[in-house]
């Protein structure tokens, strides 16, 4: 399993770049600024920034993953990942090279920069047929369900003003918390059709191999078609993640053991509440 944006953090990486120093100095090569420093010491504070936050995870949830399979000389048989981290798991079945999966959420990264106006917020405690009925009856129909994290773990997006809206309404039915995220544009929802269509178009212009490996997409909650990574990366931008569906699948494969690779345990703890 590959985190996602929110498992960044000042430090990461720290003893893996060394060991891939060729990987290290083509990330430079393509960033056009140090990865390695970014990630260890975030000296300009820019590590937050999803145009910088989404090449530095990618790039670290990759180290990480190498590391581990030289360590243990083997493969996992399936792979999945959180929104972003949907490329380390693509890129770790073989669908794409360490520089085109870099270029592709460099690309990805700054066009979900340019969405402005919007918000999300995590709803705890209330599972996702209660927040959907929830922003109904009290007209929030222009706020979507980002992320199905965990059964009482809701991620919702839409316009600033409507989740500011919407905090009290959540907190005063039974939500334990109501946590607003630090993000600039109202990711993973209808709102961020005109970065897809942008991201379409310069998905457009690379080439694709089939997964080596199962790989659970975001999106439909099932395996990678091969002749669909296009269109099911773009489509990521405005769909929800649906994780809930996405790790019960797996279990139902007969899947047991989940591993996280890259920067701390956040998905870890999402499939530790997923199975109870």
């Amino acid at each position: 399993m590959f985190p996602g944006q929110g498992s960044q953090k000042p430090g990461m990486g720290s003893g893996l770049f060394e060991l891939f120093p060729e990987l290290t100095r083509e990330a430079d090569a393509i960033l056009r600024y140090s990865i390695q420093d970014l990630c260890l010491h975030d000296p300009a504070q820019k590590l937050g920034q999803t145009q910088f936050t989404q090449p530095a995870l990618f790039t670290v949830n990759a180290l990480s993953f190498y590391q581990a399979r030289q360590i243990q000389g083997k493969s996992p048989d399936c792979l999945i990942g959180h929104s972003l981290g949907e490329y380390n798991a693509l890129l770790a079945a073989g669908v794409f090279d360490f520089a085109t999966g870099l270029k592709l959420v460099q690309r990805r990264g700054e066009l979900m920069s340019q969405a402005t106006g919007g918000g999300m917020a995590a709803v705890v405690g209330l599972d996702q047929d209660r927040v959907k009925v929830l922003l109904q009856d009290h007209g929030l129909t222009t706020i979507d369900l980002a992320n199905l994290n965990a059964p009482t773990q809701i991620v919702i997006s839409g316009p600033q003003a409507d989740i500011t809206r919407a905090q009290t309404i959540f907190e005063t039915s039974g939500a334990s918390m109501f946590v607003p995220l630090k993000v600039s544009g109202a990711f993973h929802s209808r709102y961020m059709q005109p970065s897809r269509e942008q991201f379409r178009e310069f998905l457009a212009g690379f080439t694709f191999a089939a997964p080596s490996l199962p790989v659970i997409s975001n999106v439909e909650a099932l395996p990678y078609n091969e002749d669909r990574t296009a269109e099911l990366l773009a489509n990521q931008l405005t769909h929800s993640v649906r994780w809930v569906e996405s790790i019960r699948h797996l279990i139902e494969l007969g899947v047991n053991e989940f591993v996280e690779m890259g920067p701390g345990k956040v998905l870890t703890g999402l499939v530790r509440k997923i199975k109870l």
